[in-house]
């Protein structure tokens, strides 16, 4: 049993939306017993405190809230930040640019690009992460990345994407990076059967998620999205990130990105796509009346000068929108309070002061991002829920005079690392250092991987 106490504010998301003064909660296994405040602790948890069987966590000085969900990623990304042919390109001549060295990836750089990731991940203050892995050279496949995530004790959604159509054949990719789509079908079939758990407080959920319209055929979104309904899986895909994205898919397939998602079946509660950032009011109002979902990149989205989501008209209609922090050379980095405070800040700039609240954002990177996973276990501090929690210590410099609404400070100030984070009942990091990694050594692993991945190339 997992018991803490004294916590200045815990954040709950739950139905009230409290935020309970010196807050506690009570977590047995995975799941959340009881939450409340510290005075009002029922006496047999403080019997546990008192006879030493139960851990304890002090959170005097720190703010409590839901572990953040993050709906997109690319972690093999984080082996290419910032390649100087990369760096001044929109999202189709970034990624011309960097198809060429992902070609040179092998089984370990998923593995560590994964564990990598994933740490920088946790301390920023997510617990649960979804990951789209779409090419497979060199005999790479999905199970290093969920291999990775086991080890770094991380809820994870693995995302099984796929390039099928090719440069010949008036896709994006490079041949030399496009799978058979019979293979793909197979091997997302076997992943499904073999990892899949569709159970309360899953550790590990597999997505079919071919990867863009410019890089796949209709027939495999068909095929792919049959499967996961026959399976009872979700659905993932990039759609309507920029200009040329729409362009394509008018040119291509007469129709804008959200009626060719409605024309495939990739609608409903258990789809969600990125980006969407030229999303028109058409399709806003599809998403909004079938439940799917969009991951919101602002970090990206900026960087390659995609444009502004309309993230305020989505939720205005009722679209379940998440956080994700995209690959991370298109971030370049992964840190999800971070991204929260670039959500805040962009929709200001396109839409006013009023456009977002830090209280938004943070119920967007938390209650939002499990809806989009089509998950209900997650996102809040309940009984019943998931005991994924994370604190943050509001005795930092970077919180220095923000006392007057700690709540807002988390978004409104320097994105902060989180002093300790528990993810299914289990602590991950204590006093900010992370638990299940011996952090340096993969670090210096990963430096040597990201040299020899660009010398390669």
């Amino acid at each position: 049993m997992l018991i803490l106490i004294n916590a200045d504010i815990l954040v709950t998301m739950d139905a009230e939306r409290r935020e309970i003064p010196r807050g506690a909660l009570v977590a047995d296994g995975p799941a959340v017993q009881w939450v409340g405040a510290t005075d009002a602790l029922p006496a047999h948890y403080r019997a546990r405190i008192d006879d030493g069987s139960a851990e304890v966590l002090d959170m005097r000085g720190h703010v409590v809230l839901p572990g953040l969900v993050n709906t997109h990623h690319h972690m093999y990304q984080s082996l290419t930040r910032a390649v100087p042919d990369a760096q001044d390109a929109e999202l189709f001549g970034w990624l011309t640019q960097l198809y060429m060295l992902w070609s040179h990836l092998t089984p370990e750089m998923i593995a560590v690009s994964t564990r990598t990731a994933m740490a920088e991940l946790m301390l920023s203050g997510c617990t649960t992460t979804s990951d789209h892995l779409y090419l497979y050279p060199n005999g790479a496949r999905l199970d290093d990345a969920i291999a990775a995530a086991a080890q770094m004790g991380m809820r994870f959604h693995a995302a099984r994407g796929s390039m099928s159509v090719g440069r010949s054949e008036g896709g994006l990719p490079p041949d030399l990076l496009v799978e058979r789509e019979d293979a793909i079908l197979r091997d997302s079939q076997r992943l499904i059967e073999q990892y899949h758990d569709a159970s309360r407080h899953a550790m590990l959920r597999v997505v079919l998620a071919p990867c863009s319209p410019f890089s796949v055929s209709r027939d495999l979104m068909r095929e792919s999205a049959a499967m996961a309904r026959h399976y009872g899986v979700s659905l993932h895909t990039h759609l309507a990130e920029n200009d040329n994205d729409v362009a394509y898919s008018r040119e291509r397939f007469g129709m804008t990105p959200a009626q060719y998602a409605e024309d495939l079946g990739w609608v409903g509660h258990d789809v969600w796509h990125a980006h969407c950032v030229k999303l028109d009011d058409d399709g806003i109002a599809l998403f909004a009346r079938t439940g799917t979902g969009v991951a919101h990149c602002p970090c990206s989205n900026m960087r390659l000068a995609s444009g502004i989501a309309p993230i305020r008209a989505m939720r205005g209609a009722g679209v379940p929108v998440g956080l994700g922090v995209d690959g991370s050379a298109s971030n370049d980095g992964a840190h999800l309070l971070g991204e929260a405070r670039q959500a805040m800040l962009l929709q200001r700039v396109g839409h006013g002061p009023a456009a977002m609240s830090a209280r938004e954002a943070l119920e967007i990177a938390t209650l939002g991002g499990a809806r989009v996973l089509n998950r209900d276990d997650i996102g809040a501090l309940a009984p019943g829920m998931s005991a994924d929690f994370v604190a943050f210590d509001m005795s930092a410099v970077g919180f220095a005079g923000a006392g007057h609404d700690p709540v807002a400070a988390l978004v409104f100030c320097t994105p902060a690392n989180v002093s300790a984070s528990v993810i299914n009942g289990r602590v991950v990091v204590r006093e900010g250092q992370l638990l299940t990694a011996d952090l340096p050594a993969v670090l210096t692993r990963h430096r040597d991987l990201a040299r020899q991945l660009y010398e390669a190339a």
